[in-house]
C-alpha cells in the first residue's frame, strides 16, 4: 500500500485544485477521510481474515463499489440539505479519494493487488508500472532504513506528480479566467 500520508496529500491536492466556494474544509477533511478508509480492512487480519478473501486487504474496501457506496453514503447524511448540483460535486470528489486510494496501491511493488471491481469481480490487480515501494503496515515500520525509503519512493512518483498537476491545473485555471475577463471586456 501507499502510506496514509500519500492519500492525504492526494486528497487535499483534489479537493484544492477546484477553486468552487462548496470546497469548504469540512468537504476536505471528509475527503481525507475518504482517502484513507480503504485500509481500515487491514483490522481483518487481527479476525482471522486473509489477505487474498472479499473482506481482505486491498478487497472490497479498495473498490469502485465500495467508492462510490462511502460517497454516496456521506453526501446523504451531511449535504442532504445543498442542491442536487453541489450534491453530485461533493459525491464526485469524495469518489475520487475514496478511489484514489486502490489506484495508488495498484503502482506499489507489493502486496497480491487490487480488487478495483470487488465484489462483482474478486480479481485483484496491479498497473504495468509499480514503481511505488509498498508501505509498511503500521507506523512504526517508517522508522527504519525500509520506512525512510518508501517515503523517498512515494515523494518521487506521488507527491511531485501531485504537485506538478497542481501547480499546472492551478496555472491553466488563472489563464483561463484571465482569458474570459478579457473577453468579457471586449465583449463590453
Amino acid at each position: 500500500m501507499a502510506s496514509a500520508l500519500s492519500h492525504v496529500i492526494v486528497a487535499i491536492a483534489l479537493g484544492k485544485a477546484s477553486q468552487h466556494s462548496v470546497m469548504t474544509w469540512r468537504v476536505l477533511l471528509l475527503g481525507v477521510l475518504c482517502s484513507i478508509v480503504p485500509d481500515l480492512d487491514v483490522i481483518g487480519f487481527h479476525f482471522g481474515i486473509q489477505y487474498g478473501d472479499l473482506w481482505g486487504h486491498r478487497g472490497l474496501t479498495h473498490s469502485f463499489f465500495f467508492a462510490g457506496l462511502l460517497s454516496a453514503v456521506l453526501v446523504g447524511l451531511c449535504f442532504r440539505r445543498q442542491s442536487n448540483a453541489v450534491m453530485a460535486g461533493i459525491f464526485f470528489y469524495l469518489f475520487l479519494c475514496t478511489a484514489s486510494h486502490g489506484v495508488l496501491d495498484a503502482m506499489t511493488d507489493g502486496g497480491l493487488g487490487v480488487a478495483f471491481f470487488s465484489p462483482f469481480d474478486t480479481s485483484r490487480y496491479f498497473f504495468t508500472i509499480r514503481p511505488v515501494a509498498v508501505s509498511p503496515i503500521g507506523i512504526g515500520g517508517f522508522f527504519s532504513d525500509y520506512g525512510i525509503q518508501v517515503l523517498v519512493s512515494e515523494a518521487r512518483w506521488i507527491w511531485l506528480p501531485t504537485g506538478i498537476a497542481f501547480v499546472v491545473l492551478r496555472t491553466l485555471q488563472r489563464l483561463w479566467a484571465g482569458q474570459s475577463a478579457v473577453e468579457r471586456s471586449r465583449a463590453e
